[in-house]
């Protein structure tokens, strides 16, 4: 009986070593002795956020006992470390990174933004591995979003006929799964164009659908031309808040063709402000063809009279029935009762016109008036912009001004060519003679020095 147990016992301790091996070998695949140390660090806030991204992040562990080459620190979202991203490699003990690059890392490895999570670290050299140091921490998004729908160098055409249809939807990958709010802005401007114009804005979606009028009146703003494929910029700007501050992400932009269809339409105002003549007669405009026309006059006399015509002949015209009504091919002459410009509007569904006082002026240290009166602008019905064409400007500020009156001013902030109401004065750097356009429709202002 003996001598059976001895043979049985010969048998099976093959079988119990390789066995004890193959679990061995599994233990230190998951989870393997630490033949070094790594020691633990600490992060100057657990919450990390963009303005972080700059400060130094180290590591610093023994020397491993033996084996050579570089060392690698993996991170990862779980404490087997059986998905691992690379942090960095050091040939010393030591390793010096950035919290940006940490945060990078983090987000590879799984760690999702805005939400506390634990992270795993150790370092590796061969079959040497470290123990693991742990951390909670909070990540932010790294990247912006990404424009999935246009394609770069798609096509587009819009339907004139269906102007409310959705002309396209405009779509984008982001972090809106992660439970925090965020805004898009989307945007467009022209191929050679550094000011970009609103599409729309949502929230907490990765998606805006655009119709034909408001695509077609975005891209013509941008500088495209009615009935020709022009090339547009399209980017994504996505904006949170967290603990750690607001944080701004803009997308690649995107170019696809655009080919718009010309939505606006033009009335003229012939009178005796311009010698009755119709070639010559001031524009009003309407900027979608809805039937409401809008134009300024210069009207150099009390009680000046004047016409609206479609056309710039005298085949068909608007005249007066009395009051502010109007109507077709018939009535008398319309008549600006004040002298100066003023804002025509005229309501082709309603078969009305209006008058109100309405002028643009250039105020402030450069200006030849100082801050005690504004230097009046000139419509062009052509450009439909407010225009200076020369104006000698010392080195001082400017602002535009409504009606001889601070109600209304715009300025302009990053002195960039965009204005706001209110905003900040503009600096002129150069004295010299100028030509200032202004436009409102865009808020929009250039200086071309003469």
């Amino acid at each position: 009986m003996k001598n059976i147990f001895k043979l049985l016992s010969m048998l099976l301790l093959p079988l119990l070593l390789v066995n004890a091996c193959r679990e061995d070998a599994d233990r230190n695949w998951t989870s393997p002795e630490p033949s070094f140390k790594l020691y633990d660090t600490t992060l100057g806030s657990n919450v990390l956020y963009p303005t972080m991204e700059s400060n130094p992040f180290i590591l610093n562990w023994d020397d491993a006992v033996s084996g050579s080459g570089s060392y690698t620190v993996v991170l990862s979202s779980t404490a087997d470390f059986k998905n691992k991203v690379e942090l960095g490699k050091s040939d010393t003990n030591t390793l010096k990174t950035s919290i940006g690059a940490l945060n990078k890392a983090m987000l590879k490895a799984g760690l999702n933004p805005y939400s506390s999570q634990t992270a795993f670290v150790r370092v590796e050299r061969g079959t040497e591995v470290s123990n693991m140091v742990s951390f909670a921490v909070t990540t932010y998004p790294a990247d912006g979003p990404m424009i999935t729908n246009p394609a770069a160098g798609s096509t587009l055409v819009l339907d004139k006929n269906n102007p409310d249809a959705v002309a396209t939807t405009i779509k984008w990958n982001d972090y809106t799964k992660y439970g925090v709010k965020v805004t898009y802005l989307v945007e467009i401007a022209g191929a050679s164009g550094e000011v970009y114009f609103p599409l729309g804005t949502v929230e907490n979606a990765n998606s805006l659908a655009v119709s034909n009028v408001a695509m077609d009146q975005a891209v013509l703003k941008a500088g495209a031309v009615a009935n020709v494929a022009s090339d547009i910029k399209i980017r994504v700007t996505a904006t949170s808040s967290s603990i750690g501050g607001t944080i701004v992400k803009v997308s690649d932009v995107v170019t696809f063709k655009v080919t718009p269809y010309q939505l606006e339409s033009f009335l003229y105002v012939p009178g005796a402000y311009q010698g009755w003549n119709p070639e010559t007669a001031v524009a009003i405009r309407s900027a979608t063809t809805n039937g409401i026309y809008i134009g300024y006059i210069n009207f150099t006399d009390a009680n000046s009279e004047f016409k609206v015509n479609p056309a710039r002949n005298w085949d068909n015209s608007y005249g007066s029935t009395g009051g502010n009504n109007i109507t077709y091919n018939s009535g008398g002459n319309l008549v600006a009762p004040n002298t100066g410009y003023q804002k025509l509007t005229v309501d082709l569904n309603a078969m009305t016109y209006a008058l109100t006082a309405y002028s643009w002026g250039i105020i402030g240290s450069a200006s030849p008036g100082g801050w005690d009166s504004d230097t009046d602008m000139v419509f062009n019905s052509t450009t439909q912009k407010w225009e200076i064409a020369s104006i000698a400007l010392s080195v001082g500020e400017i602002k535009f001004r409504l009606n001889n009156d601070w109600g209304t001013n715009f300025g302009d902030d990053g002195n960039n060519g965009t204005l706001e109401a209110g905003a900040a004065n503009i600096p002129i750097t150069e004295a010299g003679n100028y030509k200032i356009t202004f436009d409102e429709e865009n808020l929009l202002w250039t200086k071309t020095k003469l």
